[in-house]
């Protein structure tokens, strides 16, 4: 069904001034949620924080027009923006809408090419701002939103078309950041900037679409905006965390940032730029911007006063503002610190349902792998290095990946990591259901082991082809049952070799058959099948769970 504004073609002043009113409100909502991504170029926590002040003070610029032209709307968003910069994602922020403005500032309504032209001026605009651009960031995110928009305005005039098509663009590019810092990768998150600036989009979008922002819009991450080479490695959007521990320590001290303002009649714009080569050499992160009339001034330095004292050499100094980002940095780790527990769990598993079981049970972190998936050691360090605990306690659930979890140990650093050599999933859950938060670490690792020891499980899958084991003569397409990794029974029927399967591993002290079904059998069907063995062992307990694993129609524990 097609939106009331689909056929529109062009956005007035006026509509500019709410999209982009909606798209501040929506930054400032998930501030806290960029923020927690923050690990480039340093891990000070501030980037979305950062944006939102200086879309802010845009929209407090944008909020005195006095008249309904497309030209003082524009001048108003970027010298708002530019005013109230803040940190180096804020001035990269301010470049991106100081082109854009650039571009629609002579449109007396914007069309879809003129507004795709602003991006990519925009882009361009950014990538100049920075000294040393990297890939991977902002501004990466920015280029592709551009570059897609280009491409979609050559092939439709509808303005909802376009930002809807440039926002898909920006979260598929904010996915591949990772492979680009290996920063983001190892502490598992996307870029923070590129994330503030889809989140902004998602608000403009809304904006134009005349759907108010309230405050209790948080923007969540598609699926396509997670790290498509390591998915595992991406952590809940409720648990956005970065492991400050393997960041190392700062270069740079000070967070330094002014304006220029009067500027000396004798300076010129070489002088600007001797500027910007003099502060890249007592620092990074630089920017320097601006003409003649006023240039804005970041840089990461340890001797702020050596770049105010350059800069009063073209004219007098304003805003001036320094931050101890050592001090930050200090108070984040102290943070970290006081949250820090003294165990965690990580559980590898199979299907949506187990998955939900871990993490009803509290596993901190639950990471898909199975039979066919089987995680590599990196994978589970990385997902440990989220953890933040100084014991952690894992659960393979798979003897083929027990392995893995014990080369896991040598990846990851201060913390210990412990491997219970589960080798299925009710292994697994026995385990964590035996675990307590106030027993200590030795108590919990002798009674953890004693109860997943005690499991008899089983699983009923297929056969991938003819074959003969253990006297069994098995056709592909046969649904066999496995007892400790053997076959034991075979047959056509799901629930015939199910049910033959729990007779053998029925005996007369088991109390307990659980039954996790899997994502290949229709829920009113386990359903019927567990009263079936309830009827069959009427004084033993029958639990029935989804599971959701793939391959395995059941997977069940007898105990």
């Amino acid at each position: 069904m097609s939106s009331a504004y689909s056929n529109k073609t062009h956005i007035t002043a006026s509509v500019m001034k709410r999209m982009f009113i909606a798209g501040g409100k929506m930054l400032e909502v998930n501030k806290a949620q960029v923020d927690a991504l923050n690990v480039f170029p340093v891990p000070d926590g501030d980037t979305g924080t950062n944006m939102s002040l200086t879309m802010m003070s845009a929209i407090k610029e944008i909020n005195q027009l006095s008249s309904t032209s497309m030209a003082e709307f524009a001048d108003k968003l970027a010298k708002g923006a530019l005013r109230g910069a803040r940190g180096n994602s804020g001035v990269i922020l301010s470049q991106i809408l100081k082109g854009f403005s650039n571009v629609i500032a002579g449109c007396e309504e914007v069309d879809a090419r003129n507004f795709a032209k602003g991006l990519r001026e925009g882009a361009q605009l950014a990538y100049n701002a920075v000294s040393k651009p990297k890939e991977g960031t902002i501004l990466t995110v920015v280029r592709g939103m551009a570059e897609e928009a280009m491409d979609v305005a050559k092939r439709t005039n509808s303005i909802e078309k376009l930002l809807n098509a440039v926002l898909a663009k920006g979260e598929e590019t904010l996915a591949k950041t990772p492979d680009m810092l290996d920063v983001l990768k190892r502490a598992g998150v996307v870029d923070s900037g590129g994330f503030g600036l889809i989140t902004l989009f998602k608000g403009i979008i809304m904006g134009y679409l005349d759907q108010e922002v309230t405050g209790a819009e948080e923007y969540a991450l598609s699926e396509t905006a997670k790290p498509q080479a390591s998915d595992s490695d991406f952590p809940d959007d409720s648990e956005m965390f970065v492991d400050y521990e393997s960041l190392g320590e700062l270069d740079f001290g000070y967070c330094t940032e002014f304006f220029i303002i009067n500027i000396k009649k004798r300076t010129t714009v070489t002088d600007i730029d001797k500027l910007r080569d003099y502060l890249n050499e007592i620092g990074n992160s630089v920017i320097c911007i601006g003409d003649l009339s006023m240039v804005k001034v970041h840089v990461h330095t340890n001797n702020p006063g050596k770049a105010l004292s350059k800069a009063l050499t073209l004219g007098e100094l304003d805003k001036i503002k320094i931050e101890n980002m050592m001090e930050q940095n200090r108070q984040l780790r102290a943070k970290y610190e006081a949250e820090r527990k003294p165990i965690g769990l990580l559980a590898v598993c199979s299907g949506d349902g187990f998955s939900a079981i871990f993490k009803d049970l509290l596993v901190d972190q639950v990471i898909e792998g199975g039979q066919t998936m089987n995680p590599s050691a990196e994978d589970i360090a990385s997902a440990a290095r989220k953890i933040n605990a100084e014991n952690i306690i894992i659960l393979p659930n798979n003897k083929n990946i027990i392995l893995s979890a014990e080369q896991s140990r040598t990846l990851v650093q201060r913390r210990n990591i412990f491997v219970l050599p589960t080798k299925d999933l009710p292994q697994g859950i026995a385990a964590v259901l035996n675990y307590s938060p106030d027993a200590s670490l030795s108590e919990n690792l002798e009674n953890m082991t004693a109860a997943f020891s005690n499991i008899d499980a089983g699983q009923v899958t297929y056969a991938v082809r003819d074959t003969v084991i253990d006297n069994f003569v098995i056709k592909k397409g046969n649904i066999i049952g496995l007892d400790k990794g053997s076959i034991v029974t075979s047959g056509k029927s799901v629930e015939k070799v199910t049910m033959s399967l729990i007779d053998r591993m029925m005996s007369e002290d088991k109390e307990v058959v659980t039954l996790y079904y899997g994502s290949d059998v229709k829920e009113e069907d386990a359903e019927a099948f567990a009263e079936k063995v309830q009827a069959t062992y009427p004084d033993v307990e029958v639990i029935l769970h989804y599971g959701g694993q793939p391959l395995y129609y059941y997977v069940l524990s007898v105990e």
